[in-house]
């Protein structure tokens, strides 16, 4: 009986870092769920109007959407251990949390981070879809080639293949809100 005592506020303080986890997992979807769902949907219009199009959702969309939803207590953003663009490289906590997502053999799971400051950090893996090789794969239709080349001249974000992880997406947040 003294034992399960003892055990009890173990399994308590468990029970409410999972909570804490869940909490923080929780908001960090509804954070970058807009993010995700407006890129998503830019770069759907623009590869129906044509490669060219997608480029340039991810060139100048991307970024203000991502610009649109950030504030002063919500910075969110999406990286890479390949860039297309230098602006993407996202901050030193996210690409420690890329690097050791990169030491794994797939299985990626989202991660919660304790950043200083009071502040939470997430990650959740981008993983390359077929949609994703018209402009990340290693066989790229001369158009994109060259709209790449043009746009992009240090451009390391292709050679990728359906599965791969392609990058994060990433969010982090004042935990006191």
């Amino acid at each position: 009986m003294k034992q399960l005592f003892s055990i009890s506020p173990l399994l308590l303080a468990l029970g409410a870092s999972v909570s804490e986890a869940d909490t923080a997992v929780d908001r960090a979807q509804a954070e970058l769920a807009p993010f995700k769902q407006q890129l998503m949907g830019a770069l759907k219009a623009g590869l129906a109007e044509g490669p060219d199009q997608a480029i340039d959702a991810c060139r100048i969309e991307a970024p203000a959407i991502a610009a649109g939803l950030t504030t002063e207590q919500v910075q969110l953003g999406r990286t890479s251990h390949r860039l297309r663009n230098p602006d993407n490289a996202g901050p030193a906590w996210a690409q420690a949390e890329l690097q050791a997502y990169l030491a794994q053999d797939g299985a990626w799971e989202p991660r919660v981070v304790d950043l200083p400051d009071g502040r939470t950090g997430y990650v959740e893996p981008i993983v390359t879809q077929p949609l994703c090789l018209t402009c990340h794969g290693s066989d790229l239709a001369p158009p994109v080639a060259d709209a790449l080349a043009t746009h992009y001249p240090e451009d390391q974000a292709t050679g990728f293949a359906a599965g791969d992880l392609r990058g994060v997406f990433w969010v982090s947040f004042d935990t006191e809100e």
